[in-house]
């Protein structure tokens, strides 16, 4: 089963913390998650303004149902509910979009701080890189392809009944477009 999912964190260096998670695998099932101990202090501007406000909880967009679990708590309550979550699905490979950072967060997340080599046999060690697929489609280099809004490229190629709503940087959200994506680029 391939698992969709985005993490937004709290920036491009190695002591970067996690702010939010979201999964959707391919036959729909959602996990969201907002971690309440990030390091606001890694927090520059863009971050707050960009990826903070679009945090659900306290908002009238957070409600009950948003995913198939849904959560607002520490990194170790997280961590707990995600394993337990991912008990569903017998073989997984991990998708994201430019997932370097957010692979090395789910790892941690998902071994309590152990590497690739601690993770369930069931949960390959490899995360498929959409932007690979990206640049593929378009005959373009990898950096032309980071530089694409995904969002255009969902609007340009999805289907109405794959194009989602949203807040960028809503890692929910993001997880959402990387799969309507993969389904028309990345799934050959």
């Amino acid at each position: 089963m391939k698992l969709f999912f985005d993490m937004e964190f709290t920036g491009l260096h190695k002591e970067t913390t996690p702010i939010s998670l979201g999964i959707v695998s391919e036959d729909g099932k959602r996990f969201y998650a907002e971690f309440t101990d990030y390091d606001e202090n890694q927090c520059d501007d863009w971050i707050k303004e960009n990826v903070i406000s679009e945090l659900l909880y306290d908002t009238e967009k957070w409600y009950e149902g948003i995913a198939d679990r849904e959560m607002h708590d520490n990194k170790q309550a997280i961590s707990h509910a995600l394993k337990d979550w991912l008990q569903q699905f017998d073989e997984i490979q991990f998708v994201s979009d430019v997932c370097h950072y957010d692979f090395v967060l789910l790892i941690d997340l998902l071994t309590n701080g152990g590497t690739a080599l601690d993770l369930p046999e069931n949960i390959s060690a490899v995360c498929h890189d959409l932007n690979m697929d990206i640049a593929r489609h378009f005959h373009v280099s990898d950096r032309e392809a980071f530089d694409m809004s995904r969002e255009q490229i969902m609007n340009d190629l999805c289907g109405s009944e794959d194009i989602v709503t949203g807040d960028k940087h809503n890692s929910l959200y993001d997880a959402e477009v990387i799969r309507a994506i993969w389904k028309e680029i990345g799934n050959v």
